[in-house]
């Protein structure tokens, strides 16, 4: 067994020459004193190799082009950033001003739905094209647009409200806020998952609250309801059937953020392309947008004309 502290290359930096004019030695010991300085250069690049690449910081998302948790998490803060901007400015064009005025019923104080009506539409055109384009391609430019017209939406009705019941936008906030903590806590934490047979029970009151909301607008359109929310103002035993349905859609809502959690596990899971984290933080932001109008409504109906 040979001595390893000879391995060292301090030890093997000698003069060939001196190796080869020692009296006696054979021709063979030059080949192998040339072969042991190869071998050690080789060491030392391969050990310089090794170290440099457990010093450099770990592949992002940028560098293997491959979707992740994190960069899904800055792609749907970005989204939720545009929205902001956006509310911002369709809240002071409603309101025509920066402070929300006080609710006059005799129409004293109006407020500008245009910002409302442009966003609804706008954000409702963007999502479906977004929604059944994306398998064959995704457009950054088209979401980041959703984000603007659904904050456009967000800022108009939220003004109105705030008109009608001061102080509503900031409950809506917490409690939309305090919904999608918890259900990001109990999904992080395993203890709720998305499963076939909950996805196909959501499937199936999605498709009936979405009737019965079309139901609803038409009645109210055509004035045949002229409550304030249509169907949800009516009441059953006291209890208006808005808060009844309200906490079933709250629910739905929720299982509906696992769904886009479970969504955006399985594409980091599986590798998916980097651009699909749009589509997740696309998810995301429906989702959230939906629970809170829902929250708001909710309130609204709760507080009544108080």
């Amino acid at each position: 067994m040979s001595n390893f502290a000879f391995n060292n290359p301090a030890f093997q930096q000698q003069d060939p020459r001196n190796v080869a004019t020692y009296p006696g030695a054979p021709q063979a010991a030059q080949g192998a004193q040339n072969a042991s300085f190869t071998h050690a250069s080789v060491d030392a690049a391969t050990n310089a190799q090794l170290e440099g690449m457990y010093a450099a910081p770990p592949a992002g998302a940028i560098e293997t082009d491959r979707m992740s948790v994190e960069d899904t998490v800055w792609k749907t803060a970005g989204l939720f950033a545009i929205l902001l901007v956006t509310a911002a400015v369709g809240w002071v064009w409603t309101l025509g001003g920066i402070s929300a005025p006080r609710f006059d019923p005799y129409g004293g104080n109006t407020v500008n739905m245009l910002p409302w009506i442009i966003g609804a539409l706008g954000g409702f055109v963007l999502a479906m094209v977004i929604t059944f384009t994306s398998r064959k391609t995704v457009r950054p430019a088209l979401i980041f647009a959703y984000a603007a017209f659904e904050g456009l939406f967000i800022g108009g009705i939220s003004a109105f409200f705030e008109v009608s019941w001061p102080g509503i936008v900031f409950q809506a906030t917490l409690a939309t806020v305090s919904v999608v903590g918890v259900t990001l806590a109990l999904f992080a934490s395993g203890k709720i998952r998305a499963s076939k047979k909950a996805t196909k029970v959501f499937m199936i009151a999605m498709i009936g609250y979405l009737v019965f909301s079309l139901l609803n607008l038409v009645l109210m359109w055509t004035g045949v309801n002229q409550n304030a929310f249509g169907l949800f103002s009516t009441e059953i035993m006291g209890i208006p059937l808005g808060l009844i349905i309200g906490v079933l859609v709250v629910i739905m809502a929720a299982y509906s953020l696992v769904l886009d959690f479970d969504q955006i596990q399985q594409g980091v899971r599986n590798g998916a392309p980097r651009k699909y984290g749009w589509l997740g933080a696309f998810g995301i932001m429906v989702t959230v947008v939906w629970l809170y109008v829902e929250i708001l409504r909710i309130i609204a109906i709760a507080r009544g004309n108080n």
